[in-house]
Parts: structure tokens; C-alpha cells; sequence
């Protein structure tokens, strides 16, 4: 089941998703989260930080990331260093547990490293680390995580993450693949500005096409997937 949210503004987007992730933090579980970079979720990094950082007990959160560009945690593109400045560094969460991909690492080390951690970290289903909700963007292509068209195998590998390559400049990104994605309790999609909505229009209503882009794989076994979007992303539905 496919449940798409639409929003006015990109803000009034983040404030309702904000709402949204304190509900399921009310379970009263730890709540393990994979978290996305890009513009809408560093807006909602900022709403969180600001409204938020007292309504969540940040004490049962855990936090991951899909993917991250192989870059040190302290540089410009780093997914991580973007989730520190406009989120971590302003809540109570424990360090243990913030679970960052280590961009600065060898790529393929890494992405065998943090499997293994998702392994160790995560509850259990089907063989299958299972993430209580996944947060992916979507990019212009239909990329999501750092899964791209013209790489789009890796979404099938056999393996919770892999090593993609940016089809521009070759940059390096370990993400996490389709495997473990669609594992998860809940997937939930942000995707704001009217360059997205041309993709979004293809993937939701499944037009001739559409397979060849990575986000309309995503497809979790629990059947709860939502898209949160805000008008301009949503014009073409």
C-alpha cells in the first residue's frame, strides 16, 4: 500500500514528517532509522533540532545512514557531517548510538564492515536486518539511496550494501541495497521541487518505463511506503 502525503511547502512537508517520526517514537522500542542526505531531509534535520529535540526521547534512537558519499566525516559532501551540523549536535542522543558509514575508509572494506554492524545492530527478519523505518530521497534520475540507473543491478545484490559510483563525477557511495531496503517495517519517501515531479509522476503511476529507475524498486515486504511531497514534486499525480 502506497500512501502519498501532499504539502503546500517544503516546510509544512518537514513539520508533518517530524510529527509523523515522534508517533512511531511513542512504540516504546528502541526505534532503528536509516537516514537519507540531501536539501528536503537537512530542512528536516533543522525542524527536528528547533521543535522537536524535547517531544522524542532520542534515548531509543538509533540512527544509520542508506548511503553515504566516500568522503571524510568532516567534508563539505559528507552525509554525515550534514546530519551532525543540523541535527546531532543540537538533541540528547547517546554517541552509541549514531552508526555512521565511514566515508573515508576503502570502499569495499567499508561496505562489508558496516553490513556486518547492520547484522550485529538490527533485529532480525527473514535473515535479513530490518530497520524500523527508512527514509530515502529521490533524485532527478530516480536514483535513490546511491543506487543509480545505469548501476542499477546493485539494487539486486545479494549483499545489504554495496559500492556505487556517481555517474557524473565517478565519486564512490556506499548504499544500502534493495535487499534491505525492502526489508524494512516502513519505507517512507521525501521528495520536494517540480524537477522531481516528471519521476514521480512515472514511478507511482507505473508508466511504460518506469523499471529503469531505481526508486520504483522500492517495494517493502510489510507494504507500508509512503510519500511525503510537497506540491511541486506532486504535479504530475
Amino acid at each position: 500500500m502506497v500512501i502519498k502525503k501532499i504539502y503546500d511547502t517544503k516546510n509544512e512537508l518537514a513539520t508533518e514528517f517530524c510529527e509523523f517520526l515522534e508517533d512511531l517514537s511513542f512504540t516504546g522500542d528502541d526505534l532503528h532509522i536509516a537516514l537519507s542526505g540531501g536539501s528536503t531531509p537537512k530542512i528536516v534535520f533543522d525542524v527536528l533540532a528547533k521543535d522537536f529535540k524535547q517531544r522524542i526521547d532520542w534515548s531509543k534512537i538509533h540512527l544509520y545512514w542508506g548511503d553515504e558519499r566516500c568522503v571524510p566525516p568532516d567534508d563539505s559532501e559528507s552525509n554525515y557531517k550534514m546530519t551532525k551540523e543540523h541535527l546531532l549536535d543540537h538533541i540528547a542522543i547517546p554517541e552509541e548510538n549514531i552508526h555512521r558509514i565511514e566515508g573515508e575508509a576503502i570502499p569495499f572494506i567499508e561496505k562489508d564492515r558496516y553490513s556486518k554492524l547492520l547484522e550485529e545492530k538490527l533485529p532480525i527478519a527473514y535473515g535479513v536486518p530490518q530497520f524500523d523505518l527508512v527514509i530515502l530521497g529521490m533524485g532527478d534520475d530516480g536514483h535513490t539511496a546511491s543506487v543509480f540507473p545505469h548501476e542499477i543491478h546493485l539494487w539486486d545484490s545479494d549483499d545489504f550494501c554495496e559500492v556505487g559510483t556517481h555517474p557524473q563525477n565517478q565519486q564512490n557511495r556506499i548504499t544500502l541495497t534493495g535487499k534491505l531496503i525492502n526489508q524494512a517495517k516502513i519505507v517512507a519517501f521525501l521528495v520536494t521541487g517540480s524537477n522531481k515531479a516528471d519521476k514521480v509522476s512515472q514511478i507511482l503511476h507505473k508508466k511504460e518505463g518506469h523499471e529503469k529507475y531505481p526508486a520504483s524498486l522500492v517495494a517493502p515486504a510489510t507494504g507500508k511506503m509512503y510519500w511525503f511531497l510537497d506540491n511541486a514534486a506532486a504535479e504530475g499525480i
